[in-house]
């Protein structure tokens, strides 16, 4: 068994699951009200520049401002030469842009959290085999191709493409294939570019070319992936993919399939609820051990440990068993939960240089199949033991796309405890009664917080009623959260 993809598409949004050797190792969502936009084009106006960060802020249509690095406007370097290297510098913001200038853009990134969109004004438009490159006059060939003389073949077929409109890149998944298919894409991404360029003479901001739908540019995108099969639950969805593979994927229009199972498209493989595995803090290792995730703004951490693992030699083989377990685990995770940024992988302790070298080994490995890029810091192992790495992040996570902030925690992840709200109650009373004339106190709070004071506290109030001399009341709000509480004074 090799790859499938699984398509979920409803009304109201679309999911696709990539199944490897039957384990779920990727999560794409795309909900209709909330289509990413990494790959649009617009027409933007500059709203603001700011010297002091090297950037400005584009009005492109959102309810957010996109944010336009100095380094992300093409052409944006001059080279200053020194007596030993010459180096490249960005040039001044102020030099390249001004407020209120029209400037076309495309978005790198997608908002994230409280952050607008990323943008470039270096446009490239993507199809099966080529990137189009307005405004350049080479082409490039992708890395990943290693053979120089199909390196050279496909530069010679591409070549003659290459007008006052633009370049090409040539992708990875043009390996081996012949002029008249390159030709036929090259044709297609210079009709879109046309389109672009007409589009463009609108007034104001406004979107010129959106992306494909997430079905479709999944499929595109997974071209180089040996797929076993596409299965798609959805008639309507099924033949649009199919409308396009066979135009610009013909090798994978026959692995496409109309799911229509009695069962929902995502229980094969155990997918929905691998989905919701993935959205917890615990990932169980079959040895016993286990891995802690913690997602935050600046980065994510990971902790391994051994649990309920005992090994059968001893300590130092128990732990680099857990550990080398846990590099696959990790490596699957990072995919499933879409990470990305800084991640600090915090292994137990290991003793034997050798066994430090194996995990690492083993990390790299793991993370090799992983599509988005990734890069382990340094020689491996800091100086505290852990694993600084970080992997390439354009959309929003797993959790930040299915999940919203707790409104008892506020995103904190912990909460007071009764006993500590209760004390706080008291205190509150006892400053308002210095500070105020009431003739008595009404305490409105959470259910477990009027348990605890109407029982295991009731002796405490008692005594609160002593000391002010006044009277205190409690009542019961079942819509307060434990730590929410109000004093009234009466």
């Amino acid at each position: 068994m090799g790859s499938e993809l699984l398509i979920n598409v409803t009304p109201t949004e679309a999911r696709v699951a990539l199944v490897e050797h039957g384990v779920l190792q990727e999560v794409h969502i795309e909900r209709r009200m909330k289509r990413g936009l990494v790959g649009n084009i617009y027409k933007g106006k500059i709203s603001r520049v700011l010297p002091g960060m090297q950037a400005a802020f584009v009005d492109i249509g959102l309810d957010k401002a996109a944010f336009l690095h100095a380094s992300d406007i093409f052409p944006h370097t001059e080279c200053v030469a020194d007596a030993e290297k010459g180096n490249f510098v960005v040039r001044n913001i102020a030099e390249l842009v001004r407020q209120g200038q029209d400037i076309m853009v495309q978005v790198v990134k997608d908002p994230l959290g409280t952050k607008g969109a990323r943008l470039t004004t270096d446009i490239t438009l993507p199809s099966r085999y080529l990137v189009f490159m307005p405004g350049s006059s080479h082409v490039g060939v992708s890395q990943r191709i290693e053979s120089e003389e199909e390196r050279a073949r496909l530069k010679e077929i591409a070549l003659p493409f290459v007008d006052a409109d633009g370049g090409f890149i040539i992708r990875t998944a043009a390996e081996g294939v012949g002029a008249e298919e390159l030709a036929q894409d090259a044709a297609f991404l210079r009709r879109v570019w046309a389109k672009v360029s007409e589009r463009r003479k609108r007034q104001g901001a406004t979107l010129l070319y959106q992306d494909l739908a997430l079905p479709v540019r999944i499929v595109r995108d997974f071209v180089g992936v040996d797929l076993d099969s596409v299965q798609v639950d959805s008639q309507s969805t099924y033949e649009e993919l199919l409308q396009f593979a066979q135009e610009f994927m013909p090798d994978v229009a026959g692995k496409i399939e109309h799911y229509s199972g009695p069962a929902a498209i995502f229980d094969l493989y155990d997918v929905e609820n691998e989905i919701q595995r993935a959205l917890e803090r615990k990932v169980e290792l079959k040895s016993g051990g286990y891995l802690i995730i913690d997602q935050t703004e600046a980065m994510t951490t990971v902790d391994i440990n051994t649990g309920g693992f005992v090994g059968h030699r001893n300590l130092e083989e128990t732990i680099f068993n857990t550990n080398l377990e846990a590099t696959q685990a990790i490596a699957r995770q990072l995919r499933l939960r879409n990470l990305g940024g800084i991640i600090i992988i915090d292994f137990i302790d290991m003793m034997k240089e050798e066994h430090k070298q194996r995990v690492l080994s083993s990390l790299t490995s793991a993370l090799s199949a992983d599509r988005v890029k990734t890069n382990i810091s340094g020689s491996g192992f800091s100086g505290l033991g852990l694993v600084e790495m970080t992997r390439k992040r354009t959309r929003e996570s797993l959790e930040h796309v299915l999940c919203g902030e707790c409104p008892a925690c506020r995103g904190t992840g912990t909460m007071k405890t009764v006993e500590t709200v209760s004390f706080d109650i008291f205190r509150e009373i006892i400053r308002l009664n210095r500070t105020y004339q009431a003739d008595e106190f009404l305490i409105y709070c959470a259910p477990a917080v009027y348990e605890v004071l109407s029982a295991d506290e009731a002796h405490t109030v008692a005594e609160l009623e002593v000391y002010i001399g006044k009277r205190v009341r409690i009542q019961c709000e079942p819509m307060y959260v434990q730590s929410k509480y109000d004093v009234v004074m009466v």
